[in-house]
């Protein structure tokens, strides 16, 4: 700022050619501008004085009446001060996008030239390589020629120095006279000459002038060919042999991947050995071996089954293992009380919400006692149909409890269990229930089972025997403690640190929660997100979920838990397998699906043609129920099936067309309409869709909650398949004395009753010399002129066949009666 002639005045930067533009204020209000230049000082008007306020330039500061109404001094000022900045910040934009575009234009030319560079360099190598080929060529040809026979040289090779190379130089030289009367390359017309126009096929063919750069992979083989050349010709690759692991049979593509072949050499290759396939045909493991021996590699044999190997044997060292939960299984005849009695020992109420007061499937629970410890139980169902389920809980269990009734004894059921419990090798504690009713008589019990080997400590044997109430409490205490003895008897350890292993206890399709199976684990800790096969199925675990309905992370020895995330229902006693990733997982879940397809195919081709047609006629006569099951659980779906079989005779029989778990569906229906069969729901429903299908297409549904009603239903049904039993009954002879001829009517024989009756409406049969020549009906019988029901002994009447007429006098007339007994399963 500096004064001058009473006048402020403000030095602003960027005058046009090099001079200063300067604002004169007086009295805090702008006159003019000044611009003082090299050549002269010019006083411009202010921009916008005088124009109309709005026209888009700033009125003046100094004269308010030309100003924009409301626009003080010093808004004006702050205007210009901002027009002046904006006009500054444009021009250091402008300076810097300068800047930056001829960065980029320098650093493309330093890229070209750096391209241009390296290609004169790989040009020149390639020259002095060639060069130096052609120079050992011309030497060993000349030595070659030297060696045969001195030959007359050309004069002009005389006068080239010894060793030299004639041909070369001047060729050289010529080369660069060419390039040096090449045009130089005019401007944007760089190596690329990518303003030569469009890529011709011509050019592109030819690699002239507008033929593009080659890559860098087309340089390295030009160089490799050339290398190739040099050392005298193509060498071929040193091939690498293989071992090609075979299964028993392998698709053609599979194959020559193995062998790192191409796949038309393989195919190629067997259609040569008269096989005409297609790379994704399966060919067996015998030939695919003559094409990799062909092929020169080596074979290594190996099986399907090789896929099991991942899960891992591991065998536990004595230091891992650590104490674990003994496995009770309860055991018994059906009504005994085991589930009562297991209620009283966890304090719990599973018995009351059972139908029918049966325990329908195999139920998994811990308990924790008084003294802290724990006991893993499983109750088994008592139903005779539960056999396989009681046959699995006695596999998997540590130590069975055989509940008997004290006012029961021994049943079936109860000598059953006990043949599992010595099947499975497993210690046995006898509980003697229902001591606190009237008629309890426990000396009884323990007389019985001596009839099946089973000695208990009350009559000087080694079996335990506990007398208990399940409705008291009584005895209760005693059971737990003989079940700890016997526990610490076995001493019972496993080794937690190591993959999970369990059998699967019962298996269910929820709705809300998709497959989920009851697993009791045996080895290891199972834990969140472990990827296992179980049976035929495989998944990743997504949740644990005790006895108590709470989530878990993990699940060690001896604890059963439910296990969701499998992809289907695996059957009951199926064995759990932790292995390390999915693939493993589904390779295995693949193999054991087609190796029990397989099986069950092999099963029925291994049926003769005799015994085919034997059954396709046997099957001829006998009349099948057919039925859909369609159960909560796969142990119940199981049992009702084995049940099925039993019912039937060689007249009648009850075919399952198809069972399985979950609710009854809309394609349930569709098989049971095309095959004329009720569905059987066994603690199910059916769906929505599946009512309304149903309703339409008038297909029965059943629906049961207790397995002997459902036994006994079907088995009603298949007795109403039988015939009915036709039985005779005599009920009187006749002598015929005379024959007569009736006009209108035939012979008419007249008879002597000699025995019983003789009715209208039974059946008669002609015997002459006592053997049959005719069985029917009477047309008419007569006592005089009258037609008559019946006529007693002693009597004479007439009587008339109903359309036969061979009738002699001496013949004898047999009466019989037929009645039909309708027949039911056993």
């Amino acid at each position: 700022m500096s004064e001058n002639d009473g006048k402020k005045t403000l030095g602003v930067r960027g005058g046009p050619r090099g001079g200063s533009v300067k604002q004169s204020f007086s009295h805090g209000r702008t006159k003019n501008v000044v611009v003082e230049t090299k050549r002269k000082r010019v006083v411009v008007p202010k921009p916008g004085a005088g124009n109309v306020a709005g026209a888009g330039k700033p009125a003046p500061v100094g004269d308010p009446s030309k100003r924009p109404a409301g626009i003080s001094d010093a808004e004006m000022e702050r205007r210009m001060k901002a027009l002046q900045a904006a006009k500054a910040r444009e021009s250091e934009d402008a300076a810097r996008r300068e800047a930056e575009e001829k960065e980029r234009e320098e650093e493309r030319l330093r890229r070209r030239e750096e391209a241009e560079a390296k290609e004169r360099e790989e040009q020149e190598r390639l020259e002095a390589l060639k060069a130096k080929e052609e120079e050992d060529e011309r030497q060993r040809r000349a030595a070659a020629s030297a060696a045969a026979a001195p030959v007359a040289e050309p004069e002009g090779a005389r006068s080239a120095p010894r060793g030299s190379a004639p041909s070369s130089a001047p060729r050289k030289a010529q080369e660069r006279d060419t390039e040096s009367k090449r045009p130089a390359k005019g401007k944007g017309m760089g190596d690329d000459n990518r303003r030569s126009g469009k890529l011709t096929l011509n050019q592109a063919l030819s690699g002239g002038e507008g033929g593009r750069q080659k890559s860098m992979a087309a340089m390295k083989h030009k160089q490799e060919r050339a290398r190739q050349k040099a050392m005298g010709g193509s060498q071929e690759r040193e091939k690498i042999i293989r071992d090609v692991q075979l299964p028993e049979t392998i698709v053609v593509a599979e194959l020559a991947q193995r062998m790192a072949e191409r796949v038309g050499d393989v195919v190629k290759a067997l259609m040569q050995n008269d096989m005409m396939v297609t790379q994704n045909q399966a060919i067996d493991a015998d030939t695919a071996e003559l094409i990799i021996e062909e092929f020169g590699h080596r074979v290594v044999r190996v099986s399907d089954a090789d896929v099991e190997d991942v899960i891992a044997q591991v065998e536990d060292k004595p230091e891992d293992m650590q104490p674990r939960p003994p496995v009770i299984t309860i055991m018994g005849h059906v009504d005994h009380g085991k589930t009562s009695l297991l209620d009283a020992i966890r304090d719990a109420k599973v018995q009351a919400g059972e139908a029918g007061g049966i325990t329908q499937h195999i139920g998994a629970y811990q308990v924790k006692t008084d003294s802290g410890a724990t006991l893993s139980f499983l109750d088994t169902p008592g139903h005779a149909a539960f056999t396989s389920m009681r046959a699995r809980g006695a596999q998997v269990t540590d130590i069975v409890v055989l509940v008997v009734a004290a006012d029961d004894a021994v049943m079936p059921q109860t000598i059953e269990a006990i043949n599992h419990a010595k099947a499975a090798k497993v210690p046995m504690i006898v509980a003697i229930n229902k001591i606190d009713k009237p008629e309890a008589n426990p000396q009884k019990v323990r007389t019985d089972l001596l009839q099946h080997e089973v000695v208990v400590e009350a009559m000087s044997g080694d079996v335990q025997d506990v007398e208990v109430s399940a409705k008291s409490g009584k005895g209760l205490d005693e059971l737990l403690e003989a079940i700890a003895l016997q526990a610490e008897i076995l001493e019972l350890k496993a080794n937690p640190n190591r993959a999970a292993e369990g059998a699967v206890i019962e298996a269910q399709l929820d709705v809300g929660r998709g497959p989920v199976a009851t697993v009791l684990i045996q080895k290891g800790t199972l834990r969140r997100g472990d990827i296992f096969v179980v049976g035929e199925q495989y998944g990743k675990v997504r949740a644990l979920i005790n006895d108590h309905g709470d989530r878990v992370n993990e699940a060690g020895p001896s604890v059963p838990v439910e296990v969701l995330g499998l992809n289907g229902t695996p059957e009951a006693g199926d064995v759990l397998n932790v292995v390390e990733t999915e693939a493993q997982a589904r390779e295995i879940a693949e193999y054991r699906a087609n190796a029990a397809k397989e099986k069950r195919a092999a099963a029925g081709a291994a049926v003769t043609l005799d015994q085919m047609m034997a059954q396709a006629k046997q099957d001829k006569n006998v009349a099948e129920l057919p039925i859909l099951v369609k159960a909560d659980v796969q142990g119940s779906a199981e049992a009702i099936v084995q049940a099925m079989e039993k019912i039937g005779n060689e007249e009648v029989r009850v075919r399952v067309l198809h069972s399985g778990v979950g609710a009854i569906t809309e394609s349930d229906i569709g098989l049971a309409e095309a095959s004329g069969a009720p569905v059987i729901g066994f603690n199910v429903r059916a769906n929505a869709p599946a009512r309304q299908s149903a309703n339409q297409k008038g297909v029965e549904i059943r629906y049961y909650s207790v397995i002997y009603d459902l036994v006994d239903d079907i088995k009603a049904a298949a007795s109403g398949l039988l015939g009915a039993e036709i039985r005779e009954k005599f009920i009187g002879y006749a002598k015929i004395k005379e024959v007569f001829k009736v006009t209108g009517v035939g012979k008419v024989a007249g008879c002597l009753v000699t025995e019983g009756v003789a009715r209208r409406s039974a059946g008669v049969r002609l015997l002459r010399d006592d053997v049959v020549i005719h069985e029917g009906t009477l047309k008419t019988l007569k006592r005089f002129k009258d037609e008559v029901a019946e006529v007693q002994s002693g009597q004479e009447c007439g009587m008339a066949f109903e359309k036969y007429e061979d009738i002699r006098p001496e013949d004898v007339i047999e009466i019989f009666e037929r009645e039909e007994i309708t027949r039911t399963l056993d």
